[in-house]
Formats: C-alpha cells, sequence, structure tokens
C-alpha cells in the first residue's frame, strides 16, 4: 500500500480546476489589456451563471492589535474554500505573494490561487498555507 504524504495530496481539486478554468475564460474573452476591476466583474458574472458560492473584495479580521480596520480585503473567496486573487499588472512580485499567504493565514484557509490577467497567457499559482 502506496504512504500518501500530506504535501502529495491537491487540495479541492475540482473546484480548483473549475475555477482555474473560469479564469481561462474571462482571459481568453477580454485579452490581457484590461483593469483588475474589469477581469473581477467578468470573473464575478461567471461565478454567479454557474451558481458558485463567493464573497467579494471580503476583509479580514486584523492580524495584530492597532491594525486598522479593512486593511486586508481579499478579491473573492469561493465557496468558502479558496482564496483568489487576481491581479492585472506586467508581473507578479514577492509582495503578492506575501500578500496572498497573509491572506489565507488570516482567513484560515488552505488553498489560495493568484492569478496575472496581463499577462499573454494565464499561468495560475496555486499558493497553500501550510501553517
Amino acid at each position: 500500500m502506496p504512504i500518501i504524504r500530506k504535501r502529495d495530496k491537491v487540495l479541492h481539486p475540482d473546484l480548483s480546476y473549475f475555477v482555474n478554468g473560469l479564469c481561462f475564460k474571462v482571459h481568453n474573452d477580454l485579452g490581457p489589456f484590461l483593469s483588475e476591476a474589469q477581469y473581477g466583474d467578468a470573473l464575478e458574472n461567471l461565478l454567479k451563471a454557474n451558481n458558485l458560492s463567493y464573497t467579494r473584495e471580503s476583509a479580514l479580521p486584523v492580524s495584530f492589535e492597532g491594525e486598522e480596520n479593512r486593511r486586508n480585503i481579499t478579491d473573492f473567496i469561493i465557496d468558502s474554500k479558496i482564496i483568489l486573487e487576481i491581479k492585472a499588472k506586467n508581473m507578479i512580485t514577492k509582495d503578492d505573494y506575501y500578500q496572498l499567504k497573509r491572506y489565507l493565514i488570516s482567513a484560515k484557509k488552505e488553498l489560495g490561487i493568484l492569478i496575472n490577467f496581463r499577462r499573454k497567457t494565464l499561468q495560475p499559482k496555486r499558493i497553500l498555507n501550510q501553517s
């Protein structure tokens, strides 16, 4: 009997595959030159059309005493399982990665997907919360 290690298990495979497919549809339909808000609106329309539960621009709890409220706002939380963070910029930076890691820890979610719609080809990045 093979040993299955936690890191070998794909989190939320069906949901994450479906969400990635919606992102590819938005990118194929709209191209790489719109604003983040426009991609978010198009994605929200597809989430509604496919009856997926989601919240958009949800404020996460403060991380420490004295932090301003609404400092950390996710783009989407889908089916209470996946944080989807969308960007429309030339390149994803370490700060974007760290931002999503913060959101995952604060929201106590296991999986985040980072998408940059500005690229010619879409390359979703799966980010795991290992804490």
